[in-house]
């Protein structure tokens, strides 16, 4: 426990303020998110921008590409939550059983995909993880932008495998931010399938 203690306390030193901007705009996101506020998609934007530059910089490449794609994605969610559909705001949702079938396919698909091109064209070290993860935030993001609740399901796993990728390429405190994304994720789920039961009761 106290190594523990202690590396948190070297990766608060050794961290950047462009790092902390940037896990203090994620955070917000996160949380806006699981309140179904508009705003996760400003504060989300501000920080996958800046990640693109953190990612690039660590050579975490597909992490680059998940991160310019989530701007991309932000920008059509944030256009999706708003627009009007049978005169009402969308509203959360849960996939088909055929419909996570072809969720996980389009991950595996992905995945495959991407380690290729990275462990290929690239200079990698963290081909095969960095991959996964930027397959698996990909569909997350997408059923995120039309809320559906699985969203919550892919990005915990994300976040799970993103503790040590990132922590691997000295970026410590995006690393504990992925255990406190993990957490907010998992509450974020729960509440979501509350409000989703309660609307169909």
């Amino acid at each position: 426990m106290q190594e523990i203690w202690q590396s948190i306390i070297v990766a608060a030193q050794q961290m950047s303020v462009t790092e902390m901007l940037a896990v203090v705009f994620a955070v917000a996101s996160v949380f806006l998110s699981k309140k179904e506020n508009i705003l996760v998609y400003p504060t989300g934007i501000t920080s996958v921008l800046i990640y693109v530059y953190l990612c690039f910089e660590a050579k975490i490449y597909a992490d680059v590409i998940i991160n310019v794609f989530y701007f991309v994605m932000s920008i059509y969610g944030w256009y999706n939550w708003v627009a009007k559909r049978n005169n009402s705001t969308i509203k959360i949702t849960k996939n088909s059983n055929k419909e996570n079938l072809i969720a996980v396919l389009i991950t595996l698909f992905l995945w495959f995909i991407l380690y290729f091109i990275l462990t290929n064209y690239t200079d990698s070290p963290v081909g095969l993880v960095d991959s996964f993860t930027t397959a698996v935030f990909f569909v997350g993001m997408w059923l995120m932008a039309w809320k559906r609740i699985e969203n919550w399901l892919f990005f915990i796993v994300g976040d799970i495998v993103s503790i040590p990728l990132y922590w691997s390429r000295e970026l410590h405190l995006s690393s504990l931010l992925n255990i406190l994304l993990t957490v907010i994720a998992i509450l974020a789920f729960f509440e979501w399938r509350k409000k989703l039961k309660s609307r169909v009761d």
